[in-house]
């Protein structure tokens, strides 16, 4: 839960103790907007304002499942300025994610990143539950590959953003998020699993 403000001051923390980090960011949107009805903080901004404030590692961002509507007629051009990958949603369409995530660890290296997952990367087929819903997004089974494709890294945190329950009478989307957030656990420097 939470929208995606929460990890601008998660980064800002975790940047005093690490320096820069890397990050791995799966969403529908690059949230990199500068203002919002006249605010510079709000759930469409966080990445920009991390990159303002030095807290990423820019040549270490990746942003996977990128799609839909957007106010900028090139709306990467940021993101690519920073020197951030995007990978858009229909990269990622009818295939397996593992591939992708070998060459994330290989940028990642052994230097501190974090994980960021917006639920509405995932298709609403599978998360309706959210506030900005894009049509043609991820499986949960390539959710699962991001993840898990990121074991072994030197993750320093996580977080699983933007589930809005109210939008989802069945739960699926509560589901899923708790599942991820799970997965996020489990792969966490140190932890043993089966």
């Amino acid at each position: 839960g939470g929208d995606h403000t929460i990890t601008y001051p998660i980064l800002q923390a975790l940047v005093a103790k690490h320096g820069p980090v890397g990050l791995v960011h799966v969403d529908a949107h690059t949230d990199t907007g500068d203002t919002a009805l006249g605010e510079k903080i709000y759930h469409g901004s966080p990445f920009r304002r991390c990159v303002e404030e030095r807290l990423l590692d820019c040549g270490r961002v990746v942003q996977i499942g990128i799609r839909g509507s957007s106010y900028d007629p090139d709306p990467h051009k940021y993101c690519w300025e920073q020197g951030f990958r995007v990978v858009p949603a229909e990269e990622c369409w009818m295939k397996s994610l593992e591939p992708l995530m070998r060459e994330v660890r290989a940028q990642m290296g052994d230097k501190p990143m974090y994980i960021s997952f917006d639920i509405d990367g995932l298709d609403p087929a599978y998360a309706p539950g959210t506030g900005t819903p894009e049509i043609a997004g991820l499986t949960p089974a390539q959710a699962l590959e991001i993840i898990r494709g990121c074991k072994g890294l030197n993750i320093v945190g996580c977080d699983l953003v933007e589930v809005a329950p109210m939008y989802d009478v069945s739960g699926n989307t509560a589901l899923l998020g708790a599942n991820l957030l799970f997965e996020m656990l489990c792969v966490l420097p140190g932890v043993k699993t089966l």
